[in-house]
């Protein structure tokens, strides 16, 4: 997915789940974390497809992000001090977003599960294309009718 799609996908996820403005917004910009570690591929065409074979292998390996989460929440545990506690909270909720866009990633292509480089996933549309934004539309409309419940609640909050 386009980054702008993981972060509004992610946002509407996050924000649907918790209705927490914080949570959210850490979310979404971890949403991006997985290819941010990456850096962005080379414009030279050989260096590009070496790169190209290294994306989604350890940046993407879900049990990275599930471990910081377990550090962090076992950090806040066992010291409790409330800026420590509050800076961990806002490193979860990004970590949460990774995750996030690793599974949106694992809907458009393939990401490593089981080992950090042995890829799994199915392929819905190609990255960019309209079928893209037709999803993270879909998912939007998901989100706000599960937030709001009823199309005629939903229908006025939107002003029609």
């Amino acid at each position: 997915m386009k980054w702008i799609n993981h972060q509004i996908v992610t946002g509407f996820i996050v924000c649907t789940a918790t209705d927490d403005a914080l949570f959210t917004a850490s979310a979404i910009v971890g949403a991006v974390l997985p290819d941010r570690v990456e850096g962005s591929p080379p414009k030279e065409s050989s260096a590009y497809w070496k790169w190209r074979k290294k994306h989604r292998t350890w940046s993407h390996y879900p049990p990275i992000y599930l471990a910081l989460i377990a550090a962090a929440q076992f950090a806040k545990e066992y010291y409790p001090e409330p800026t420590l506690a509050f800076a961990l909270n806002l490193i979860t909720y990004a970590l949460v977003g990774a995750l996030l866009h690793i599974a949106e990633d694992g809907i458009c292509g393939k990401v490593p599960i089981f080992t950090p480089h042995g890829k799994h996933g199915i392929k819905l549309f190609k990255v960019g294309s309209w079928r893209e934004y037709f999803f993270a539309a879909l998912i939007i409309l998901i989100c706000l009718f599960v937030r709001f419940g009823d199309l005629n609640l939903l229908g006025s909050y939107l002003g029609l």
